[in-house]
C-alpha cells in the first residue's frame, strides 16, 4: 500500500464528519431539561406520567378517530374509574392551563411542531 499516508487521514476525516452530530451534541449540551406545568385541578392525568410523556399524541390521535371519525363518545374513564372529557380544550387544557408553560416547554425541547392547533384554536394566555 504505497497510499497509507493519505488513506488513514482520510478515513480519520471520514469518521469524525460522520460522527460530528453526535459528539457535537454532548459538547454542547446545556443539561436543560424540560419542566412543564403542572396540572391546577386534577391530581391524575388520564393516563401514567410515563405514557403521556411518551405517547400522548398515539392517545389525542385515537381520540379524534373515535370522536369524529367514528362518532364516538366524547366521555371516557381512567383505570381507577373518574371520569373525564376527551377534549383537547375541555379535557387536557382544563388542567394544563398554560400552553405556553406546558405543550412549548417540551415541544421545543424536542424540536417538534404538532399539528393540533392548525385545527383548534389556540388558547389565551394570561399576562
Amino acid at each position: 500500500m504505497y497510499d497509507t499516508g493519505k488513506i488513514i487521514p482520510g478515513l480519520l476525516v471520514f469518521v469524525g464528519l460522520v460522527t460530528f452530530p453526535i459528539w457535537y451534541g454532548f459538547v454542547s449540551a446545556d443539561g436543560h431539561l424540560p419542566n412543564p406545568e403542572k396540572p391546577t385541578k386534577a391530581k391524575q392525568c388520564v393516563e401514567s406520567t410515563e405514557f403521556m410523556r411518551t405517547s400522548h399524541m398515539v392517545l389525542l390521535n385515537d381520540w379524534r378517530d373515535n370522536i369524529v371519525r367514528e362518532g364516538g363518545s366524547r366521555h371516557g374513564k381512567t383505570a381507577d374509574g373518574t371520569e373525564f372529557v376527551r377534549s383537547l380544550h375541555k379535557g387536557c387544557m382544563d388542567c394544563h392551563t398554560s400552553k405556553r408553560k406546558f405543550c412549548d416547554e417540551c415541544h421545543t425541547y424536542a424540536a417538534v411542531k404538532p399539528y393540533c392547533w392548525d385545527c383548534h384554536i389556540q388558547p389565551k394566555e394570561a399576562n
